[in-house]
């Protein structure tokens, strides 16, 4: 068998308002057993399937720790969105997991290390399917299939927060799928876990798009039949994806009105050098958008998640975690309360 190096491998070619809505809901903390995905710690370590410790926010976004100083050098000098995104928000951690790949080259074998916290029987791992694609920028990245459900009517193009990468996030995934009753699609943007290339915010666009394209084609599921869903900074290439294109929802958990904002909370304006500006993008989705956040996140303030969700053409009831912060949000009972609602009924509604 050839392997694939995760580090080595250079790029090779090629409704309604939101005024019609009542007061939302503020759930209260109910635990949930529902495998969170391993993060790394702010010191360096890894954590399992239970909350971060306190602190372990700062893996996910830098820009909290930097001083005004630092933060007015980052964003001007130069004035370039995607070097400001590669400095600030991205944490890549070393890769959890190989992919292997028989002589034909066509097949991918999963491997996981012992940092990806594997949760469930070696039966339910062949469930996952794993392949390498090509995005538009020469990258190749790594893509899972998660089949949970036979029956599964949707499939969510799930695009996983930092610090993380498909090898923490697997077990997660299986659990998540099989209780909702969902097909899960994800990815490893460029320059985590397998994928080859530097994380830039236009590689988080190219990304996404190979994804989008690769399950459309390699599995046949139509846009209908996908919801889009992305999770802290993979909120960013979701709502740039949903905004292009129409699919059956978007989930947007623990979203980023943009950059400039999380740095700067006073922000009122989207500047030329902003990155991630989802603020901007939103109102262009067509499609149905959930809006997930814990009210008490330290990393993305709550104040984000309710900017978008006031923004969006087709936004359906949100779901505001009373108490949750940033990381953990899946481990309050109303998340897969949410979900299931929104997935087993309210779709077919909308």
């Amino acid at each position: 068998m050839k392997s694939w190096d995760p580090r080595g491998c250079g790029a090779a070619g090629a409704g309604r308002d939101a005024d019609d809505f009542p007061p939302p809901r503020r759930y209260s903390a109910q635990p949930a057993a529902l495998p969170a995905p391993a993060r790394r710690s702010s010191g360096g370590g890894w954590e399992g399937a239970g909350p971060p410790p306190s602190g372990a926010s700062g893996a996910d976004w830098k820009m909290n720790n930097l001083s005004f100083s630092e933060l007015c050098c980052l964003f001007c000098c130069p004035p370039c969105p995607g070097k400001i995104a590669s400095k600030l928000a991205f944490l890549p951690p070393d890769p959890t997991y190989t992919l292997m790949c028989d002589e034909s080259g066509s097949r991918w074998t999963l491997h996981l290390s012992e940092r990806a916290d594997w949760q469930y029987s070696s039966r339910e791992k062949e469930a996952i399917e794993c392949f390498m694609t090509r995005t538009s920028k020469g990258n190749r990245i790594a893509c899972m299939f998660v089949r949970c459900s036979p029956n599964a009517k949707y499939t969510l193009l799930f695009s996983h927060g930092n610090a993380v990468d498909l090898g923490q996030m697997s077990s997660f995934y299986i659990g998540l799928g099989s209780r909702i009753n969902c097909n899960i699609f994800s990815y490893d943007y460029s320059g985590y876990g397998a994928s080859s290339g530097k994380p830039t915010e236009k590689n988080l666009y190219a990304d996404i798009d190979a994804a989008w394209v690769a399950l459309r084609t390699r599995y046949g599921i139509r846009p209908e039949n996908v919801i889009i869903y992305g999770q802290s900074i993979g909120t960013v290439p979701s709502v740039d994806l949903a905004a292009r294109y129409e699919s059956a929802a978007v989930i947007l958990h623990s979203p980023l009105t943009s950059g400039m904002r999380v740095a700067f909370p006073d922000t009122k304006k989207t500047y030329c050098f902003d990155a991630f500006p989802n603020i901007d993008k939103i109102s262009k989705i067509t499609s149905p958008v959930l809006i997930i956040h814990g009210t008490e996140d330290e990393v993305i303030d709550f104040s984000h998640g309710l900017a978008l969700f006031e923004r969006c053409q087709r936004p359906v009831e949100p779901l505001w975690v009373e108490g949750a912060g940033h990381n953990d949000v899946e481990l309050y009972g109303q998340y897969l309360e949410r979900l299931k609602q929104f997935v087993s009924h309210e779709l077919k509604n909308l």
